[in-house]
């Protein structure tokens, strides 16, 4: 199994954890929701945009008429990832897949309604792996095309959900009483950590580790 294939197999394994998450409005919270709920507890966002926010968040268009609450970010995700893989499958069912009178389950209806997110990244995982279907092999660019997709789309999946690492310096209004900037780090299911970078000074959500 090529690691593109794997990529968008996990993205398919993973989206049902997106859906859920939808439903999940973006709380300012700290160290409990991981590195980015911490980071979006030390930033600051200005009084317009925070209502603004609040506002599209319970907008009744969101999710038809029922003022429920949603994840901005989230739904941005979703939305990004699904695009990319709808253009990338449309891309090469137009230049690679062969006109055939008869019906079969492995073409890829590029008009009209589009299958979900999974099941374009399962397709799309078929054509990576190389099973046979009505069309013609990648072409070398379009795998480097692949993968590029998948592999952006599933980091994108991945720091939604919290389940990337990550490492972020904090701007200059959050600095160490030394003086020193801190640096973030945490994600895939570790505890956020701070630290100094010129005294060393380490916090978690326990309070100061190491000073």
């Amino acid at each position: 199994m090529t690691s593109t294939t794997h990529q968008l197999q996990q993205i398919a394994r993973l989206w049902p954890d997106l859906t859920d998450a939808l439903g999940t409005p973006a709380t300012i919270a700290g160290f409990g929701l991981g590195l980015r709920g911490y980071l979006a507890a030390i930033e600051q966002y200005d009084a317009v945009e925070a209502a603004a926010l609040r506002a599209l968040e319970r907008s009744p268009e969101q999710l038809g008429t029922r003022p429920v609450p949603v994840n901005l970010r989230i739904m941005d995700t979703m939305r990004v990832v699904e695009a990319a893989l709808h253009e990338t499958a449309d891309q090469i069912a137009a230049t690679n897949q062969l006109p055939t009178r008869t019906s079969h389950p492995h073409r890829w209806r590029y008009t009209g309604t589009r299958p979900g997110a999974v099941r374009t990244a399962l397709w799309l995982s078929a054509r990576a792996a190389g099973i046979f279907w009505p069309g013609r092999a990648l072409t070398e660019p379009q795998e480097r095309h692949l993968r590029h997709v998948a592999r952006e789309a599933l980091h994108r999946i991945e720091t939604a959900l919290d389940l990337a690492t990550a490492t972020h310096e904090l701007g200059p209004q959050h600095t160490c009483p030394c003086g020193g900037s801190i640096t973030i780090s945490g994600g895939a299911g570790d505890t956020p950590t701070a630290r100094c970078r010129q005294c060393g000074a380490i916090w978690t959500e326990g309070g100061v580790v190491a000073a």
